[in-house]
């Protein structure tokens, strides 16, 4: 229990500072995302940044249970599968953003998705 509440602490204040930065600062991340897309180092860069967290959290919280804990596992699992498209497949990843940019409440969508994402991780990790 004590590293899912570890782990749900931290993915919960990232989160919310995130979402928090995508409300305050719309056009500067949809600019940032735009270069992102476009620089080859930092796609391989974030794709293993997001491998190796979610091997980590996989290999030290892979709990498949019928309760909140559940959440932590899938999110490190997803990681690994984001990780691994954007190392393995990185030419698609500007293809990927080409649509994304065309259909602009997607970004709108992201940022309330990370709002709660960062909402509900808080709630298990800081109240729970």
């Amino acid at each position: 229990m004590a590293n899912s509440l570890f782990i749900a602490k931290i993915i919960g204040s990232c989160y919310i500072i995130f979402a928090l930065g995508m409300i305050f600062n719309r056009r500067f991340y949809l600019i940032l995302m735009e270069d992102f897309a476009r620089n080859k180092a930092l796609v391989f860069y974030a794709g293993f940044l997001a491998l190796f967290i979610g091997f980590l959290i996989v290999f030290s919280h892979n709990l498949w249970v019928r309760d909140w804990r559940v959440l932590v596992t899938i999110f490190g699992w997803a990681g690994i599968i984001k990780g691994a498209w954007l190392v393995i497949l990185p030419q698609t990843l500007g293809r990927y953003m080409e649509e994304y940019s065309k259909h602009k409440y997607m970004f709108t969508f992201h940022t309330v998705l990370a709002l709660v994402l960062g909402l509900v991780f808080a709630y298990f990790g800081f109240i729970v």
